[in-house]
C-alpha cells in the first residue's frame, strides 16, 4: 500500500516534465508561427494578440470558473499599478518579439532570452538589495562582457536582445507584486491594455490599413493569437504545480535552444564567429549561474536534514 502514494507522485511528476515539455517546446517554436504573419506590420500583429488573447482568457476563465480572483483585483484599483506595469512590460515584449520575427533576427531573439535569467539575477542585486553568490556575480559579469563585445566587435547595440532580456526581467520583478495566478494575471494585463488596442484597430481600419479583413487566412491567423498566446502559459502553469522550481528552471533553456536552431537552420540567419562567440560566453555565463543555484539548493538540503525538517 505505501508504493501506491509514491506512484502517484511519480505520475504527477512525468506529467508535469511533460507539461513543461510542451509549454517551452511551444515557446520555442514561436518563430515558426509568427512567420506565417507575412506582411502584416508587427504593431498589428501585437494589436491583435492582445485583443483575441483578452477574449480567449475570459473564455477560459468563464468555463474554469476562475472569475473570484479576477473580480478581487479589479474591485481595487489602487492596487492596479504592478498590474498596469506587467501589461507595458509584456505588451513591449511581444511586439518586439515579433518584430524580430518579422526581419529575421531571430538569433538576437534568442540570445535575449538566454540572457533572462541573468538579467533577473542583476536586477534582485541592484534593485532588490538581494545577496548574489561570488559564481553568480561573474556570471553576470561575463554576461555584460558578451553585450561589450558584440558592441565593440560588430559595431551595434542588440537592442533587440537588450529589450527582450529587461522588458521580461522587469515583467517578472513587477509580477512579484502581483496576487494573481498566471491565467488571472495575463487576462488582467491584456484587459488592461485592450482599451488601447481596440483604439489602434480601428484607427487602423479608418485608414485603410488593417488587414484583419483581406483575407479568410489573415483573419484566421490574427485570430489563432489569443489561443497561441494562452495554450503554452496553461501548460507551464500544470508543470510549476507539479515540479520543483530547479526542474522548471532547467526546462526553461529549450525555449531559446529552439529558436536559436530555427533561425539557424530554418530562417538561415548569419552566425557569423563574432555572434558565435558572444553566444558561448552567455553559454558559459548560464553554466555558471546553474552551478550556482544546484549549489544553494543543496546547502539547503542537507541544512534541512541537518535540523530534523
Amino acid at each position: 500500500m505505501s508504493d501506491a502514494p509514491q506512484a502517484g507522485v511519480r505520475s504527477d511528476a512525468t506529467r508535469g516534465v511533460l507539461f513543461g515539455l510542451g509549454a517551452y517546446t511551444l515557446w520555442g517554436c514561436f518563430p515558426l508561427y509568427f512567420a506565417l504573419f507575412e506582411g502584416i506590420p508587427a504593431f498589428e500583429v501585437l494589436i491583435h494578440r492582445v485583443i483575441w488573447s483578452c477574449v480567449f482568457l475570459a473564455g477560459l476563465i468563464t468555463l474554469m470558473k476562475r472569475w473570484a480572483p479576477v473580480r478581487a483585483a479589479l474591485g481595487e484599483p489602487r492596487r492596479l499599478g504592478f498590474v498596469l506595469g506587467c501589461a507595458v512590460f509584456i505588451a513591449l515584449n511581444w511586439g518586439v518579439y515579433i518584430y524580430a520575427v518579422e526581419t529575421r533576427q531571430v538569433l538576437q531573439a534568442s540570445l535575449g532570452y538566454f540572457l533572462t535569467p541573468l538579467v533577473n539575477v542583476a536586477m534582485g542585486m541592484v534593485i532588490l538589495r538581494e545577496t548574489i553568490t561570488r559564481l553568480q556575480a561573474v556570471a553576470v559579469a561575463l554576461a555584460g562582457l558578451a553585450i561589450v563585445y558584440q558592441l565593440a566587435l560588430l559595431g551595434v547595440v542588440p537592442w533587440i536582445t537588450l529589450t527582450l532580456a529587461f522588458s521580461f526581467g522587469s515583467y517578472g520583478l513587477f509580477r512579484k507584486k502581483v496576487a494573481l495566478d498566471g491565467l488571472s494575471g495575463l487576462f488582467v494585463e491584456t484587459l488592461l491594455l485592450a482599451p488601447m488596442a481596440l483604439l489602434a484597430w480601428a484607427w487602423l481600419a479608418s485608414r485603410g490599413q488593417s488587414h484583419f479583413s483581406d483575407s479568410a487566412p489573415d483573419l484566421l491567423l490574427l485570430v489563432s493569437s489569443g489561443v497561441v498566446t494562452a495554450v503554452p502559459l496553461l501548460a507551464f502553469a500544470g508543470a510549476a504545480r507539479r515540479l520543483r522550481l530547479a526542474t522548471v528552471g532547467f526546462l526553461m533553456y529549450i525555449n531559446p535552444t529552439l529558436q536559436f536552431l530555427i533561425a539557424w537552420q530554418v530562417f538561415h540567419e548569419p552566425l557569423s564567429p563574432e555572434k558565435l562567440i558572444s553566444f558561448a560566453m552567455i553559454w558559459c555565463a548560464l553554466a555558471l549561474y546553474s552551478v550556482s543555484a544546484w549549489r544553494g539548493r543543496s546547502r539547503r538540503g542537507a541544512s534541512s536534514l541537518a535540523s530534523g525538517r
